[in-house]
């Protein structure tokens, strides 16, 4: 008797050959994997054509009829197997360029067939190429179904003889030899509750559709038992995970902290910053572990709510990191944060690729001694010589640009994992899955600091370029600074961009000296070069910033007030939000021009579209996501589809949000599955646990 965990090579029509295919191909190994194999759209087989009532240009359609006649032709390169086809209204012929002889073997002359294709048009006669085809006899037997599903197939498989139509008879197949009968996978509350079909009829129907209705009742159970055990295993980590992995408690808020907020705070709170701040006191003192996300739009002040976090964690013995995806930003965050606890006993100091050997040994030292309160760096945080006396608080700035394997190896630091705390501006898809629907708490300040002016953003084409360089100029004139940004550093022969050295050129043309200075800055440069520029634009003494995306994260120059983004149609959305977000720092008006070609793809366009008409991170996100699917909850992947059967995070928003409330109050009711009415769901629990690993540890 075979089950669902059988080696697809058992099932007839399969065979070793076939199955190698199948595994390679579609990743199909099992039974259960082919009866998870979900055809990706269907075709109304419901309706017959007569032979008078095809039209030039038919979509794909069926008629019932007989073949009168075998002939081959011979072509300059082999030859074409024509059969003429009848009905009682006229004739028409089919055509095969491929297997002729075992397809002339295998015709039957005068007995009805049933035909689907797409037909030609050509010297006032219709014919089909390579038409399905099968016996009415046999056609009246089979599992039949009006919408025909289609299943997705790759190149290799087609010209190795497996069609859609041999899918579909290997499924067939696969129902006769189980005999259409399958565990069921939810509890009869859950059923009821929303409405939906059995197991069995929802796996007849994915696949045999009797109706249009019967198919869209399939779809809404299997998509919604998918999300419900994916919610259901995040969910069930993060209570593990609370209830398990002990953190260090910071008991009290004390001096350092006092003293900062009370003398050293440079301006009064947002009413979102403050809320936050609550969240985080109340996760650090509770003996769990934090685990939470901080999201909030450029310039809502997030690095402030890190600091004061980073004090709790000193006022009670502890140290803190904080780690950036580059080098400027971590000297950015490092030279705000002495200039704030300026005259306060804290020792800080920066780690990055560039700190002199010697340097690094002081700094090693005075962490492992306790010495050292906070250290600011780079990926040189999580090299295994970095070592700490005590962490108690990891605070990662910008994560999605660290991969998820690093950010676990913040974790290694302690024998105690310390509290992690992330931070982003832009929540991109695979952030925004998680934290929406995942495992992650989340905070988010929603308010910007008062007397900040929203970025007025404008798409200009290459043509209104002197328009652009005349509006630059006024800003100037105005005492404003200006950043122009481009995506290459080499021209790419593969794409026809302009670079940044050639950009250069043209804007030294535009601007010349001594009435303009341009800086230039990009990822080639040396540390101290790239520096020394940064520093010229930062103390006014340059005009313009002519830079590639290094710029993109945390550099704050108030005086900059126009950003300029060259080939914009090149950039994802996150990123010009990041690069919008440099600008609109100061009291003044800013700025954006997202400068493109005129050659633009449909999701460009969006994403253009999007940039002018919103400055809400939120919303951009909730685009982005649309635009480059979720990423891939459940491993290492950031970006892509998400590794799913049926459902999709985007468009079944609705049923994850449900999927994601009944996990919870199951959860909260019946912690370990234990309950009767539960035991099928437990069953399938196990199955699922077994294929999928979750990196909720971090983020």
């Amino acid at each position: 008797m075979y089950n669902l965990n059988t080696s697809i090579s058992y099932l007839k029509g399969v065979g070793p050959s076939r199955a190698d295919l199948l595994k390679s191909e579609l990743g199909v190994f099992t039974f259960n994997d082919l009866l998870n194999f979900f055809p990706n759209r269907y075709i109304d087989r419901s309706q017959f054509l007569k032979i008078n009532q095809l039209q030039e240009n038919s979509s794909e359609i069926q008629i019932v009829g007989k073949i009168t006649s075998i002939k081959t032709v011979q072509q300059k390169r082999g030859s074409r197997l024509v059969a003429t086809f009848v009905d009682e209204t006229g004739s028409m012929e089919l055509v095969w360029f491929r297997g002729a002889k075992w397809i002339k073997d295998s015709l039957k002359i005068n007995t009805p067939y049933v035909i689907f294709g797409k037909t030609n048009y050509f010297n006032r006669l219709f014919s089909m190429p390579h038409p399905e085809m099968e016996l009415v006899s046999s056609y009246k037997k089979k599992l039949r179904s009006a919408m025909q599903p289609v299943y997705p197939s790759t190149e290799k498989l087609i010209n190795r003889g497996i069609s859609n139509k041999i899918v579909s008879n290997m499924i067939q197949n696969l129902f006769e030899e189980l005999q259409g009968k399958f565990q069921e996978t939810l509890s009869a509350a859950i059923l009821e509750k929303l409405d939906l079909i059995s197991k069995n009829e929802a796996l007849l129907n994915i696949h045999f559709p009797k109706s249009q209705e019967l198919l869209a009742k399939a779809q809404k159970r299997l998509k919604f038992e998918e999300l419900f055990f994916i919610q259901l295993q995040l969910i069930r980590k993060k209570i593990v995970r609370k209830a398990k992995i002990k953190g260090f408690n910071f008991e009290k808020v004390g001096d350092k902290f006092n003293k900062f907020y009370k003398s050293k705070l440079p301006f009064d709170l947002t009413n979102a910053q403050k809320r936050v701040l609550k969240e985080i006191r109340k996760d650090v003192g509770s003996n769990a572990q934090m685990n939470r996300l901080l999201q909030g739009d450029v310039g809502s002040g997030k690095t402030i709510v890190a600091l004061l976090t980073m004090l709790i964690a000193i006022d009670n013995g502890y140290q803190a990191a904080l780690m950036a995806p580059t080098e400027i930003l971590a000297t950015q965050h490092y030279n705000s944060i002495i200039e704030l606890l300026d005259g306060l006993d804290i020792s800080v100091k920066l780690l990055t690729g560039s700190v002199k050997v010697k340097q690094r040994r002081i700094i090693h030292e005075q962490l492992e001694s306790g010495e050292l309160n906070i250290l600011i760096g780079t990926h040189a945080l999580i090299e295994d010589k970095v070592q700490f006396k005590n962490l108690g608080i990891a605070i990662i700035d910008e994560q999605h640009r660290f991969g998820v394997a690093q950010r676990s190896k913040l974790w290694e630091k302690n024998e105690l994992p310390p509290h992690i705390l992330v931070m982003t501006a832009t929540p991109i898809p695979r952030t925004l899955a998680m934290s929406a629907y995942g495992d992650l708490d989340i905070s988010i300040i929603d308010e910007l600091p008062p007397g900040r002016k929203e970025v007025k953003t404008a798409h200009r084409y290459d043509a209104n370029r002197l328009s652009v360089f005349k509006f630059l100029k006024e800003e100037i004139a105005k005492g404003r600074q200006v950043y122009i940004v481009y995506p290459l550093i080499n021209e790419s022969e593969a794409m026809d961009y302009k670079d940044l050295m050639d950009g250069y050129e043209s804007i030294s043309r535009e601007f010349q000296k001594p009435t303009y200075q341009i800086s230039i800055v990009h990822g080639k440069m040396k540390p101290a070069d790239k520096e020394y520029e940064m520093q010229r634009f930062i103390k006014g003494e340059t005009h313009i910033m002519v830079a590639t995306t290094v710029i993109e994260v945390g550099v704050n120059i108030p005086n900059a007030s126009v950003m300029v983004i060259e080939s914009a149609e090149r950039f994802g959305l996150s990123q010009l939000h990041q690069l919008r977000g440099r600008v609109g720092r100061g009291a003044e008006q800013s700025f954006c021009i997202l400068m493109t070609s005129f050659k633009l793809s449909s999701d460009a366009k969006v994403r253009l579209e999007t940039m002018v008409s919103t400055s809400d991170g939120f919303k951009i996100a909730e685009v982005d996501l649309k635009l480059r699917g979720p990423g891939n909850l459940m491993g290492t992947q950031q970006s892509g589809v998400l590794n799913l059967r049926i459902a999709d995070i985007v468009k079944d928003s609705k049923l994850l949000t449900s999927a994601r409330n009944i996990a919870i109050d199951l959860l909260t009711t019946d912690p370990t599955l234990k309950e009767p009415e539960n035991i099928f769901i437990k069953i399938a629990y196990k199955e699922v646990s077994k294929n999928s690993t979750i990196w909720s540890n971090i983020s």
